[in-house]
């Protein structure tokens, strides 16, 4: 059932995923084309702000923090997984593989390889502080239109 705080926690931590993705652009190599990588991941913190945050809001402010940080980690591991998923599909369609096993395990090189790609402290310190505040303002919302 949608509430007041769904919709805050998805606009919250969509605007997170949109402005951290903003901030690892330019990590990729030169040339690299990204496309929609910014979109996927706003449209992942959407639904993980709906899903995640959004049902707990009104919990107490004490909570907010802690499903603020569980979302951000939701976000961050769906976030990887699919965009290494992507990656790896546009590997296998330039024939990169020479079978669905090597694929499959290559979608968690990939995770890794990415997740260590973003770990910068200005990445990190700024999704902590956006899952914090995301989760914050969510049960803010969500406590005050309940």
């Amino acid at each position: 059932m949608p509430t007041f705080g769904r919709l805050v926690g998805a606009i919250c931590f969509g605007a997170l995923a949109w402005y951290v993705s903003l901030l690892i652009m330019p990590l990729f190599p030169e040339g690299t084309n990204l496309g929609w990588f910014q979109e996927l991941n706003t449209a992942i913190g959407l639904f993980v702000g709906w899903k995640v945050a959004g049902p707990r809001a009104g919990t107490g402010y004490v909570s907010a923090i802690s499903y603020g940080l569980t979302t951000l980690v939701a976000l961050v591991v769906m976030g990887l997984f699919f965009n290494s998923f992507f990656v790896m599909i546009e590997l296998s369609l330039r024939k990169r593989y020479d079978g669905a096993g090597e694929a499959v395990t290559d979608v968690f090189a990939l995770f890794i390889e990415h997740g260590m790609m973003m770990a910068t402290p200005e990445i990190i310190s700024t999704l902590l502080v956006g899952g914090l505040v995301g989760g914050l303002v969510t049960e803010f919302f969500g406590r005050r239109f309940t």
